[in-house]
Formats: C-alpha cells, structure tokens, sequence
C-alpha cells in the first residue's frame, strides 16, 4: 500500500510544531507554572473577544475541537472521494480492455462478412437448387451437396448475425466507456478540491495553535486529560460494558496489526504503513486480519454489523460522534487503539475519550477463540493526546471537560 503524502506539508509541519510547544509545555508544568493567560498581541484588538488572550482555556479547548473535528470530517470526505476515485479508475480500465477486445472481435467478424460477400459473388448462379437437383446425373450427390450448401447457409446467417451482435456491443461499450471517463474526470476534480479543503482545515488548526502560549497550551492539555479521565470513569460505571470477551481469529490479528503500529504519526488520507488516519487505521488492521472492511468511519458505520456496547470483543470497531467522523479498534478493558488527530501519534486510549455512537462487528459469523493472551503493549503507548474530534453544537467544552458528554449506543445517531 503505497503511502499517499497530499496533506504532509501541513501535517508535518503541524507535527513539529505541537512537539515544540510540547517541550515548552512539559516544562512550564514541570515548574508548577501558574497559569496566566498570555495578552493580546500587539496587532491584536485589546476588547477583541476572539483574540486568543481574551478568552479562557474552556473556549480556546472549544475552537481547538471544532477546528479538529472540521478536520476530521474534511479528511473522511477526503477518503470517501479517493476510494471512489479509486474504484471507477477501476472500472474505467476494465471498460477500456473489453472495448479493446470488442473492436478486435468486430474487425474479425468483418473479415470474416468480406470473405462471406467474396464467395457468394464467385458462386452465383442462375439456377435453383431445385433445378440443379432435377438436371443432376446423381442425384443422391446433388443432395449431399445441397446439404453442404444449407450448412454453408447457416454458417453465413451466423457470421452476419455474430457481425451484427459485434457492431451493436462495440457501440454501447463505446459510449459507457466515455460515460466512465467523464465520471472520472468529475471525481478527479472533486478529488482535488476535497484535498484543498483539509490542507486548509490543518493550516487553521496550526494557526490557532502557533498563537497560544506555552501556559494556554499547558493548560488545555489537563483541561483535556482530566476531562477524558473524568469521562472515562463515568462511562465504566455506568455499567455499559460487560466482561472482557476474547476475540475471534481475526479479532486477534487486527488487534496485534494495530499494536503494532503505535507510536507511527496521523496523517490524513493515509493507510500505511508509515502513517495513519483513523480510518486507515481499521481498514488495514483488518485487511490484514483477511476480512476487507470500508475505507471511511461513516461508510464502516453504515455497512458493517451494529453491536451493543455490552458485547464489545476485542477487534471490534468503535465509532465516534453522531456523524460517525471518527473510529478506533477496541483493545479490550475499556481501551482502544486508534489513530486521534493530526499531530498525534498511533497510541491507546480510553474508550470514552471521545463520543461514543456505538459499536460495529467486521466478523459477526466468527468463533471466540478458546485462550487469547493480549499482546504486550509497548512503553508509552499511552503518552499523548486522547482526543479526536469533538463535536460543536449541543455540546459545550465545559461539559465534555465535566465528563457530562453524552455516550451514545449501539444504533444511535
């Protein structure tokens, strides 16, 4: 699977930049900082409430989310359009061979009518088969003969009628071949405005993050951990999880695939193996596992089995928010693996750091296995940031923060 690198100017150097203010966060947390929210800048309006250092931690972590989760959803639009750009390049290739095959198959079939034409032209006669029998010295030979003929007759109907058939599909592969061709220019060009539409999602991300300070950024991170914790807790109380089930086969090898590409980075529209979106994260680790799944969140929501929450198994699929943007592969004990956003890495993570929709199965028909030893999980897999993309309307920050989110279920949405 080759790596497609349309978002890593602006991934990368996302990337860099979260790991620099990263250092500086460590270190202002290290110190006990207080937290002081930076001023306005210079070229800022002071009575600007959009100004970065005229609004608290609880709204920047608000605009934070929503310029992911727009991110989020231009990336899986993204996804959608490439897999069906992808899919009629396909069919476009396959309509052209067979109209390969076609045209050949008419060209022999009128070579085949010009000899036809030939013959009969050398061997008119003015007299009827009748006649020719009646004038014969032997007959029974006129009559072997006759049967030649007719046999030759039914040839030449053939060849006329396979000439016929030959012209009549040559011209309707031409004009589907066209039509497909048309259709792959217009995804084409829809390809590329979705590609334009994250670069500038991320670039709005790495705008709103280069502004704030080392202190605004230490600060949303514990906003965002203790939120996450707070949520998580919530979410294992209430009971919607049931006991650690064990995995089918192919559960198994999804969750090892996924294992082990933690610590690789996020990088919208990729698959691997070097870098991850969240989708493109579920649908190899379980293309690898031998069951194809959908290549987007919404289309694995939409297509795969629906299960309670309380019958989640390892390898199975957790799907976020109500627009199903988001995805992760359950890991079992309440955590999962999932790719969480640009300027993250591969990790695991609690199940409720996002807004549960609901769960789905790619392999509803397949057998638990009798022992499964999870695998030996890395260190640090668990460093870095849990969320993915949160939604904007219905809910605030401060709720999410407070562990109020909603969790949906199974078949919501």
């Amino acid at each position: 699977m080759l790596l497609r690198t349309g978002g890593d100017d602006v991934s990368e150097r996302l990337l860099r930049l979260l790991r620099t203010t990263a250092v500086a966060t460590t270190a202002a947390m290290a110190a006990g900082t207080v937290l002081v929210l930076a001023p306005p800048s210079a070229t800022a309006v002071p009575d600007d409430p959009t100004a970065p250092g005229q609004r608290s931690v609880a709204e920047l972590l608000t605009d934070l989310q929503r310029l992911y989760r727009e991110a989020e959803e231009a990336t899986e639009t993204y996804n959608a359009t490439e897999e069906r750009l992808r899919r009629q390049r396909a069919e476009t290739d396959r309509l052209e061979q067979e109209l390969a095959r076609a045209r050949l198959s008419l060209h022999d079939s009128r070579g085949a009518a010009g000899r036809l034409a030939r013959q009969q032209y050398q061997s008119s006669t003015a007299l009827s088969p009748y006649v020719r029998l009646l004038l014969a010295r032997d007959p029974q030979h006129a009559l072997d003969q006759g049967h030649v003929i007719g046999r030759l007759a039914r040839e030449r109907a053939e060849t006329v009628g396979r000439l016929t058939g030959d012209e009549e599909r040559t011209a309707h592969l031409t004009r589907a071949a066209r039509k497909a061709l048309d259709t792959q220019l217009t995804l084409a060009a829809r390809h590329k405005k979705d590609r334009d539409g994250v670069r500038g999602k991320l670039q709005d991300v790495e705008g709103l993050l280069a502004s704030l300070s080392a202190e605004q950024l230490a600060a949303l991170a514990e906003l965002e951990k203790s939120g996450i914790d707070r949520a998580q807790k919530n979410f294992m109380a209430s009971g919607a999880l049931s006991d650690t089930r064990k995995p089918t086969k192919g559960g198994a090898r999804a969750v090892r695939y996924a294992v082990r590409q933690l610590g690789k980075p996020y990088l919208w529209g990729a698959e691997g193996p070097a870098a991850y979106d969240c989708s493109g994260l579920t649908s190899e680790a379980w293309a690898d596992a031998g069951t194809p799944v959908p290549r987007t969140s919404q289309e694995q929501w939409a297509r795969l089995e629906r299960i309670p929450l309380g019958q989640l198994r390892p390898g199975d699929l957790v799907v976020y928010f109500p627009e199903a943007t988001h995805v992760a592969l359950y890991l079992g004990d309440g955590m999962v693996v999932q790719a969480p956003r640009p300027g993250a890495t591969v990790k695991v993570s609690p199940i409720a750091a996002n807004p549960v929709l609901g769960a789905v199965r790619p392999d509803p028909d397949g057998k638990p296995l009798r022992r499964y030893t999870p695998p030996e999980l890395p260190e640090g897999a668990r460093d870095g940031s849990d969320e993915g993309f949160a939604p904007t309307s219905a809910q605030s920050a401060t709720e999410r923060v407070e562990g109020r989110g909603r969790v949906g279920t199974a078949g919501s949405g």
